[in-house]
């Protein structure tokens, strides 16, 4: 610990002064948001697909706009999953490019990270990896990455199963810093989270309702309304179960896929096609719905960390008051 903030494995590796990230949101990481984050020493993420296609950067020059709004480190998700070459090359060439402009910290997802590790190394930088559990926490582990995002049963997006507690058991012993990713919507949370051994914390929906990001105000009011019993999981955005706001939309979309659909997500081939599929139906209906101001479809992503948030503000002071209530807690027990 020093005088500028809480030091822990994580801050060292991603040269930050807080210890909390804005976690890639598709379609919510816009630049503004990425930027006002960093700005305020905690870690943003870019999400490629969301500062192409649904802002309409181009991707260097996505990533340029964020840093002339902030000179602190950013970070950038790679979503590895196999899929059609096209987009496996796609992803390739947006992490050189990252590179390239200075980027530094990786977050992988959703397949073998072994390349993002191999490549991020000659640049001296660093990887994490979303991990649900302990088997595809060891695979990472085997790929070289320096640690892991443990996705808890509160996260949103996809979620895991295990609680924060249960992960932390299950993936201590692997001498990785862990960040805990799900169910932190306030900084006692946050606070609480960190005294339990955890080396930062990974916010997503907390985010979304800010001053600088881009979601629809139906969004983000339909996020301070709700509470955890309203976060259920869905099917029927990537195959697998996805944390969305149960509004009447949802409900008649149904939240399992189909026989025929629940048989090909079992093969080791058709899974990936059919995840594909579902990923880009999503899509665009995601986009839509989240930044349209009419609050059409209602087809909203969130956490359980809704519970926690009570109003749209800046996200500088969201890291700010986060930063001040962990020095708080040192301070009474330093």
């Amino acid at each position: 610990m020093n005088a500028a903030g809480f030091e822990t494995p994580f801050t060292r590796q991603a040269h930050v002064e807080v210890p909390l990230i804005c976690g890639p949101m598709y379609p919510c990481s816009n630049p503004e948001l990425v930027a006002a984050v960093s700005g305020a020493g905690g870690l943003g993420i870019v999400q490629p697909v969301s500062l192409t296609f649904v802002y309409g950067h181009d991707f260097r020059q996505g990533l340029r706009l964020i840093r002339q709004q902030t000179s602190r480190p950013v970070g950038m998700n790679a979503l590895i999953e196999k899929s059609s070459r096209r987009y496996q090359e796609r992803m390739q060439e947006w992490v050189n490019i990252a590179l390239e402009e200075g980027v530094r910290f990786f977050i992988t997802s959703l397949g073998n990270p072994r390349w993002v590790v191999e490549r991020v190394a000659e640049y001296g930088g660093i990887v994490y990896h979303d991990a649900t559990e302990r088997k595809w926490a060891m695979k990472a582990l085997d790929a070289g990455v320096d640690g892991l995002i443990a996705v808890n049963n509160r996260a949103g997006g996809h979620a895991g199963r295990l609680s924060a507690e249960q992960l932390l058991d299950e993936l201590g012993d692997l001498n990785l810093p862990l960040i805990c990713a799900g169910g932190i919507g306030d900084e006692n949370q946050f606070v609480e989270a960190m005294r339990m051994g955890y080396a930062g914390c990974q916010l997503g929906t907390r985010f979304i309702a800010t001053d600088e990001c881009r979601a629809a105000a139906p969004y983000k009011q339909a996020i301070i309304e709700a509470q955890e019993q309203d976060i259920v999981l869905s099917e029927r955005i990537t195959g697998v179960p996805v944390s969305l706001i149960n509004t009447p939309h949802v409900s008649a979309m149904g939240l399992k896929v189909g026989p025929l659909a629940r048989r090909m997500l079992r093969g080791n081939r058709s899974k990936h096609w059919l995840r594909m599929l579902y990923t880009l139906r999503s899509a665009f209906q995601l986009r839509r719905a989240s930044l349209n101001e009419d609050g059409e479809r209602e087809f909203w992503q969130a956490g359980k960390s809704v519970a926690g948030i009570h109003q749209v503000e800046p996200a500088g002071e969201i890291v700010r008051r986060f930063h001040a209530a962990l020095l708080q807690k040192y301070g009474r027990e330093g």
